[in-house]
């Protein structure tokens, strides 16, 4: 991966793809900037570089027109607020207007881009449009891991004009997932929650090659344990993929892969903040009752084996993490994870939600901000926006 302490930046226009897509109330103010000062490092070395700077991003789904609820105005001036640099906003992301505004860029200023998708070209990766984005700078990095999923102009497609190189934070993310999957200490772990296994299929079958132990909680569990032959009441089930999780189980076994399902499981009659939890045996699941957590012994064996792993991934909540009553199995595993000595990676969600709720970010190894991106990295799945900065750069191929 070509990495930005690599690139030639000095008194250069950056380009520079973030995700600052930050979650704001109903009047516009941003309630949690955790994206933006993620971005910081990356924007302060290429600052401090005398390089001036483009910042790109997207901001919610305006569906490629321009929407005042989706600017990334207040965006803009909450990073005025971060950094010590001049922050200005453009009123739109090309266009002669723009193009004047980067080239009148001073070295140590910071352009802000209005959202890349209020142009539908955008997630079209259309070239034209991409070839228009590079035309405001010298070189590209990219820093938004959170999108490197996507094909777009910004992502994938503007490196087909200037060079691409991988931000701080594209980078460790990288090289904290392939850590997990590349280690050569066994035990290597994955712990699997949420509640679909079609969500998550190619991730069971892409770890169980890479990965020594799975352990398996939430609404996906359901599946298996009814793979099982185990009777699972009103819970949750997806009755076509039974014949894919008796599969999967089979071939754990053969290839030797520790798969850990629950025990027991907490129960209510139903889902509601009211619905109170009962503890029972997964070979004890009423008919009338539905599982919504992973029970306490399965809490003491999942800590088990925790403590034995070198390198642990977790994706997702072991129960309907919502309400309180359902949330002590994901509350023990994040304990769990974080009195461990491992080298633990947590892909974002509820998950990491978890972890910050109980104070224990500080003892994670890394928090991944990815969420989709995560989950197809994990998958073997090439993201776009991480192979454009692993191709082999050629000053042949630009055109810009």
């Amino acid at each position: 991966m070509r990495v930005l302490h690599e690139a030639d930046i000095r008194g250069k226009r950056v380009l520079l793809r973030v995700d600052f897509n930050v979650p704001m109330n109903e009047d516009g103010e941003i309630i949690d900037d955790t994206k933006i000062r993620a971005a910081l490092p990356t924007i302060e070395y290429i600052i401090a570089q005398d390089a001036s700077l483009i910042l790109m991003s997207h901001l919610g789904r305006p569906k490629g027109k321009r929407n005042s609820k989706y600017s990334l105005a207040k965006v803009a001036e909450r990073l005025g607020e971060l950094v010590s640099a001049p922050v200005k906003m453009a009123s739109d992301c090309i266009g002669e207007e723009v193009r004047a505004m980067a080239e009148e860029l001073k070295t140590g200023e910071i352009l802000v881009l209005e959202n890349v998708r209020f142009h539908k070209e955008e997630e079209k990766n259309d070239p034209a449009f991409a070839k228009e984005l590079a035309m405001l700078g010298d070189v590209y990095v990219n820093d938004a891991f959170g999108t490197a999923h996507r094909a777009h102009a910004s992502t994938a497609g503007i490196a087909q004009f200037i060079p691409a190189y991988a931000g701080f934070l594209m980078e460790k993310e990288v090289r904290m997932l392939r850590m997990v999957l590349d280690s050569p200490r066994s035990p290597r772990m994955a712990i699997l929650g949420g509640a679909k296994v079609a969500d998550k299929l190619g991730l069971v079958n892409n770890l169980m090659e890479k990965l020594d132990i799975i352990l398996i909680g939430g609404g996906m569990a359901n599946t298996f344990l009814k793979a099982q032959g185990k009777n699972i009441g009103k819970s949750l089930c997806e009755d076509e993929l039974v014949p894919e999780a008796k599969r999967i189980l089979k071939e754990s076994s053969e290839k030797g892969v520790e798969l850990l399902l629950p025990v027991d499981a907490v129960v209510a009659e139903e889902l509601s903040a009211k619905a109170e939890g009962k503890v029972v045996s997964v070979d004890e699941i009423p008919d009338d009752m539905m599982i919504l957590d992973i029970g306490p012994k399965t809490i003491e064996l999942f800590s088990q084996v925790i403590k034995k792993a070198h390198t642990i991934v977790w994706n997702g909540p072991l129960g309907v993490y919502e309400y309180e009553q359902f949330a002590q199995g994901t509350y023990g595993v994040a304990k769990a994870v974080a009195e461990s000595d491992a080298v633990s990676v947590i892909g974002g969600g509820d998950s990491a939600a978890a972890v910050q709720k109980l104070g224990l970010s500080d003892a994670i190894t890394h928090i991944s901000t990815g969420g989709g991106a995560t989950l197809e990295f994990l998958e073997g799945i090439e993201l776009p926006g991480v192979a454009v900065c692993e191709r082999e750069d050629s000053s042949e191929l630009y055109t810009v």
